[in-house]
């Protein structure tokens, strides 16, 4: 039997949370006296190779330094994709990349064409690495002149949170994320920065740079309508979540701060639902309006060939843009002086469908093993299938079979559903004849 690139990528997530999980139970992993049971390791793997970042212990008191240089290694690689290591041990040992090696690409950074696949990665891996080291750069200089950290200790945690914060993956080593850095704007700054750029999605920032390199010559910018969709999505939910969160918790967890201060906390905390993790404010503290609308930017999540999770930026365009064009009696859907493919359109309701029909059985699952509210359940697995990493605090305290649940719906989450459909999707030839058709009652 022939395995399918799309049944590698998966084998391939699967392989590397089992292989993390084996290499932080062992001793040199972790601080001393610190045991792990199997189920809390491929938790934590699972959480770092997603690019999730719920986590179940105080990273900072459960690792050693060799524990955490394992998760920085499976968040970078689960962030960018793990077919970008592979890519580029082939290129430095030389080794023409095959037509397999680039359907696997593809399949892994969901792209439609294989043309270009092997630029993209070099150039993803390019990004990340510039971006990551003047990240931890900044990071590793305030926190030695603002907090009078030692030299390693600052380097080590200024990488360590640039890496969490470019790959979106949330993981924090000061115990309650960034909630005593309210009023620190420096560090609030680079994690925003880094948490835009690993959730805007790869190929707008190649087309960025292409239009950038190109501008001297034509002197106008062309974006591919993907870019555009993508871009404009993704800013009107960050607005959107902004204006949300400042109106709903104005007598709330905003009360009693200053205007910058409020500013800042629902600005970030609306960037950082698209998958980030990180978190200015107790999460359990929003009321309840707040925590169902999170709900909903987790499980819209970032953008395509992205860090982030969730159905992705351009589904949820592609289902409001078909709603808007039906109720206006169109029978095509046309944005951008550009006209959508009907396959296009047919996939983001697949993957809706199945996507909410993924939530509900999650839900429901989880409801039924432990003992917690529906909003604290539907929040976690939210954030599981976003690969946010939020959470109210109810994480530490699931059952195994509740851990074994989260791990499910984040490895969905990370890998995404047009790849997993993929897999189980055989080869079958073109029908040779149609019955006639006949409509239905619907709704």
């Amino acid at each position: 039997m022939t395995i399918t690139p799309f049944q590698l990528i998966v084998l391939g997530y699967l392989l590397f949370a089992i292989l993390g999980a084996a290499l932080i139970s062992l001793p040199f992993s972790l601080q001393p006296g610190v045991r792990f049971n199997p189920i809390d390791a491929l938790f934590i793997a699972t959480s770092a190779i997603s690019v999730t970042g719920l986590d179940i212990v105080a990273l900072d008191s459960t690792f050693s330094i060799g524990g955490k240089f394992i998760l920085v290694f499976l968040m970078q690689f689960g962030g960018i994709g793990i077919m970008a290591l592979g890519t580029l041990l082939f290129v430095m040992r030389g080794h023409q990349i095959r037509l397999r090696e680039r359907m696997m690409i593809s399949a892994d950074q969901n792209q439609l064409s294989l043309q270009g696949m092997v630029f993209l990665i070099l150039f993803i891996f390019k990004v990340a690495v510039f971006l990551e080291l003047v990240g931890a750069l900044i990071l590793t200089l305030h926190f030695m002149a603002n907090y009078q950290a030692p030299f390693l200790s600052a380097l080590g945690s200024g990488l360590f949170h640039s890496v969490s914060g470019f790959t979106n993956c949330g993981f924090n080593l000061f115990g309650n994320s960034l909630q005593g850095l309210q009023h620190d704007y420096v560090v609030q700054g680079v994690i925003s920065s880094l948490l835009l750029v690993g959730a805007i999605g790869f190929p707008v920032l190649l087309e960025i740079n292409t239009n950038i390199s190109t501008w001297r010559r034509s002197r106008k910018f062309r974006f591919s309508l993907y870019t555009k969709i993508t871009t404009v999505t993704f800013f009107v939910l960050l607005l959107v979540g902004f204006i949300f969160v400042l109106i709903s918790e104005q007598y709330g967890t905003l009360a009693g701060m200053p205007w910058h201060q409020k500013i800042t906390v629902s600005l970030f905390q609306s960037l950082t639902t698209k998958s980030g993790g990180f978190s200015l404010v107790d999460i359990s503290a929003y009321n309840h309006s707040t925590l169902l609308f999170f709900c909903l930017l987790m499980f819209i999540g970032a953008s395509p060939s992205s860090c982030g999770g969730g159905i992705r930026t351009t589904t949820f365009a592609v289902l409001v843009l078909s709603l808007l064009s039906f109720l206006r009696g169109k029978s095509s859907t046309k944005i951008f002086h550009r006209e959508l493919f009907q396959e296009d359109i047919i996939k983001a309701f697949m993957v809706f469908f199945v996507a909410a029909l993924l939530m509900v059985v999650a839900v429901v699952t989880l409801s039924a093993i432990e003992n917690f509210s529906t909003t604290e359940i539907v929040f976690e697995i939210c954030s599981a299938f976003g690969t946010t990493g939020l959470s109210m605090g109810i994480t530490p305290d699931l059952s195994t079979a509740g851990k074994m649940v989260l791990i499910v719906v984040m490895f969905i989450g990370r890998i995404g559903f047009i790849p997993l459909l993929f897999m189980f999707r055989g080869k079958r030839p073109e029908d040779r004849y149609h019955y006639v058709k006949e409509h239905i009652i619907v709704g």
